[in-house]
């Protein structure tokens, strides 16, 4: 075989490998592309997972249907589906979507870590129907004397409140308290307490709040801002309703001072800092703080 004729072979030979893999990418990007048909949810694109997370949680914030909402969850393969649905509510907020949209995924998050669902608020209308009579006018002896009966309805509802887990109830409790209290309008939170939290079964550095109304009765939804040297944090009391409504937490680094604001009413609380503590052993570690907020 020439030289040439083996030049042209393989020149052939390449251009027929080109135009087949161009008439096969063809095929399978315009004529025939591939279709899904029942894909597995835990192969959606993240902002898919979001989208999703988000019908569960309304679904089940309508039905109260834990197990159901625990199976479509599984189908994510979330390694913790409690987490992710309280790191998307924590997500959605700081996105400055409100607190109500996110609630129904921190209320999923938080009945799948206690192992109960919570007991939907409902109304139950009934009907009383009260026969009263119509005093007519004297009739001559002559004619029938009769009574007509006017039916009037009378429609009372009740709403019952959803029962919490005593282990997350850790305020005073008032007989006529709902479960996530509103704060007093205009009233600002002040610190009415600040307390170093020596426990070695705590993450080190752990910075706790407990926002109240004047009532004692823990606020959800208050945003909390805390800012240092090097950058700034916002969240939201309410996320852990399992550890209180008003209940709210933060990881503070060694040797770092840290400024806290609370948005509503704009408390400010400067100059906090992971406390030193000492174990029994007399091994030194980062302790925690517990910030308590009250309105007047």
């Amino acid at each position: 075989m020439s030289r040439l004729t083996f030049h042209n072979t393989t020149l052939h030979l390449i251009l027929a490998l080109l135009t087949g893999l161009g008439l096969g990418l063809a095929y399978s990007w315009f004529i025939s592309p591939v279709t899904y048909v029942d894909a597995n949810p835990a192969i959606l694109r993240a902002d898919f997972k979001d989208q999703y997370r988000v019908v569960i949680s309304a679904s089940y914030a309508s039905t109260q249907d834990l197990a159901r909402a625990r199976a479509r969850l599984e189908l994510l393969g979330d390694p913790d589906p409690a987490g992710e649905l309280s790191a998307q509510a924590q997500r959605m907020l700081a996105a400055g979507q409100t607190f109500e949209k996110a609630r129904s995924l921190a209320q999923l998050a938080n009945d799948l870590k206690q192992g109960f669902a919570s007991i939907p608020s409902t109304t139950a209308p009934f009907t009383n129907i009260i026969n009263t009579p119509e005093i007519n006018a004297p009739q001559p002896a002559t004619e029938t004397h009769v009574e007509e009966t006017v039916v009037t309805p009378l429609t009372t509802s009740f709403e019952q409140t959803p029962l919490i887990p005593v282990s997350a109830v850790i305020n005073t409790p008032h007989p006529t308290a709902s479960a996530t209290p509103i704060p007093t309008p205009g009233a600002p939170f002040t610190l009415v307490g600040q307390d170093t939290v020596c426990d070695s079964g705590l993450q080190a550095g752990l910075l706790q709040f407990i926002l109240m109304d004047a009532r004692r009765r823990q606020v959800a939804g208050i945003e909390i801002i805390v800012t240092w040297s090097q950058g700034e944090d916002r969240f939201f009391t309410g996320f852990k309703p399992e550890l209180g409504n008003g209940f709210a937490d933060f990881v503070m680094q060694a040797n770092i001072i840290y400024n806290v604001r609370v948005v509503e009413g704009g408390a400010f609380v400067p100059n906090i800092s992971a406390p030193s503590c000492t174990d029994p052993n007399g091994v030194k570690y980062s302790g925690g703080l517990l910030l308590t907020f009250q309105q007047p």
